[in-house]
């Protein structure tokens, strides 16, 4: 009987350290997106517009995206992988967003479609990991363990930076370009009329729509628009 009690209290306190641990894990997440928003530097994004679409006529309007398929949307208590915690994974995107100042939803809407958060997924093409890195992009921002989560999110979101800006801040053609490449992406002036591409922008903008209502965003200060600047992300 003793022994019964006894066991029955360490299963209950180990029950309890896990909680305690399970609940700082959470606080400590929290913490460092708040620390993020109230630090965060002014640059010139738009990121925190509630637009999602903009049509052909560029005229932005609501992310009420038709698309051929339903397109489910995510809540950040969800389990993202099996094989990657939420922990892991929402601290390495706070973090690659930092430097390129990309906006956390938007990674997290690229990962999503991309690999629906597994980080050891390849495709036909090549292409590794929670953002699908092929080699040569890799190469170029840095990347050296492609199946590394932090490493893998970083150059992703280094390149999505670089397909901004090459773009002009047109979020839906360097989402094209991050699907299709950017050269297809010139040689169209628009988002190639490729079905794969189409339904891929559309999906990438309700699921940033998404994360952004789950309060992936951090704060961004508005500047005058540039001449050359294409909609705001």
């Amino acid at each position: 009987m003793n022994k019964v009690g006894h066991d029955t209290q360490s299963q209950h306190d180990g029950l309890g350290h896990r909680t305690v641990k399970q609940n700082r894990a959470a606080i400590y997440t929290a913490c460092v997106m708040l620390v993020l928003a109230a630090t965060w530097p002014p640059f010139a994004l738009a990121d925190a517009q509630t637009y999602e679409y903009a049509d052909d006529a560029r005229q932005i309007g609501p992310a009420n995206i038709p698309t051929s398929k339903p397109i489910a949307t995510f809540h950040r208590n969800a389990r993202y992988h099996s094989s990657v915690t939420n922990l892991e994974l929402e601290q390495a995107v706070i973090r690659a967003a930092q430097q390129p100042h990309v906006q956390p939803a938007l990674l997290l809407a690229v990962i999503k479609a991309e690999s629906s958060f597994n980080p050891m997924v390849i495709s036909k093409a090549g292409a590794v990991g929670l953002m699908q890195l092929v080699p040569e992009t890799a190469i170029r921002h840095g990347v050296r363990h492609l199946y590394d989560t932090n490493e893998n999110i970083s150059g992703g979101a280094k390149h999505l930076r670089y397909l901004l800006n090459r773009f002009h801040g047109n979020t839906r053609l360097a989402l094209a370009a991050y699907n299709v490449g950017e050269h297809t992406v010139d040689r169209y002036g628009k988002i190639p009329p490729y079905k794969e591409t189409q339904e891929y922008v559309k999906k990438v903008l309700v699921y940033y729509r998404s994360y952004k209502k789950d309060g992936w965003v951090i704060p961004v200060v508005s500047a005058a628009p540039s001449m050359h600047a294409g909609r705001p992300y």
